[in-house]
């Protein structure tokens, strides 16, 4: 409800826009707090017979007493227009595996409106925003549902509870409500990051490249080198700053790096790739160029202390599996 009426206010906003600019005080920030709920454990696998065998062994298994289970999701960038089948599919997935923790880290909302503001100009289409803002929610609601309807059933039902966490780390196309906020002070209290559905479905939102460390590994959107700040080059130049377990997105190439710490045990480094099949004009396209593209979700297996078995869950299947098309014939 809440988000509804901010949605009806910027649109009152853009409506009077001319005639009554407001202007306010300092740019809207999210700041909070990691989750501290305990997460259920891992619960035996369904509507997996169709996985090949060696993957069903590992995705079957209930002991947790080596880690935990994480399933990642990189760059989605939803905006208007665009198809969102496969973040359905995989919400069916996520459900049939009911791994601990679920985190999305960032660039779901592509706000194409204010893009401007990453190229040093001010410029904000209102009307646009609005679309921009409720295409990213509807894609999200899409993407939970199937993710909340077990997390429902199994509350209602004789079998183990499911509770898992939930996290999502702000990426630069997130953060442009920020910059345009820096920028044109009569937006500030306008756009708000409070605009997303992400607390109505659950997530705990972190601030933009603030690393988020959970079972011994780092997530952020991306990770920085230099003094400019700008994105680590590889995978392995990750590790060798980090020091530990590492993974982000922001990057549309997939790429694994591992090294071992001083005491000998083993670190991963991901780049995760994207999420979206959709062409993104100036960027490579996974339709098109597939040697340096990958669209998918990770599943990290056993997690702790760093520590952990990665299985990258490509596009394809899910759509093959989970997707509008499963079970019609080819």
């Amino acid at each position: 409800m809440e988000r509804k009426k901010g949605i009806r206010s910027l649109t009152r906003f853009w409506r009077d826009r001319n005639a009554k600019p407001e202007a306010s005080g300092s740019s809207t920030t999210v700041t909070q707090s990691a989750r501290t709920t305990s997460p259920s454990q891992d619960a035996s696998m369904r509507n997996l017979k169709k996985t090949p065998k060696a993957r069903r062994q590992i995705l079957n298994s209930t002991d947790t007493s080596r880690g935990r289970r994480h399933v990642v999701i990189p760059d989605t960038q939803v905006k208007p227009g665009v198809n969102t089948d496969h973040l359905e599919a995989a919400g069916k997935y996520i459900a049939s595996l009911t791994p601990d923790v679920l985190i999305h880290i960032g660039d779901h909302y592509d706000l194409p409106s204010l893009s401007s503001y990453d190229k040093g100009k001010r410029s904000f289409e209102g009307r646009r925003y609005i679309s921009d803002i409720e295409a990213g929610n509807d894609a999200m609601d899409r993407l939970m549902a199937p993710i909340q309807r077990e997390i429902s059933r199994r509350k209602k039902g004789k079998r183990k509870g499911w509770n898992p966490e939930l996290h999502f780390c702000l990426g630069n196309h997130e953060n442009r409500i920020a910059r345009a906020c820096d920028d044109n002070a009569e937006l500030d209290g306008v756009l708000s990051f409070e605009d997303f559905n992400l607390k109505e479905n659950g997530f705990t939102v972190h601030d933009f490249l603030r690393p988020l460390v959970i079972d011994g590994i780092c997530y952020a959107h991306y990770h920085t080198s230099g003094i400019l700040g700008r994105p680590v080059s590889s995978a392995q130049t990750m590790l060798n700053k980090k020091h530990m377990s590492t993974v982000m997105g922001h990057v549309q190439d997939r790429q694994i790096a591992y090294a071992k710490r001083a005491d000998g045990t083993r670190i991963t480094g991901i780049f995760a790739g994207i999420f979206y099949t959709h062409s993104e004009g100036g960027y490579l396209t996974p339709q098109t160029d597939t040697a340096t593209t990958w669209s998918g979700i990770w599943v990290l297996n056993e997690c702790k202390d760093g520590a952990f078995d990665e299985m990258p869950i490509s596009t394809s299947y899910l759509m093959d599996k989970f997707g509008p098309t499963k079970g019609r014939k080819r």
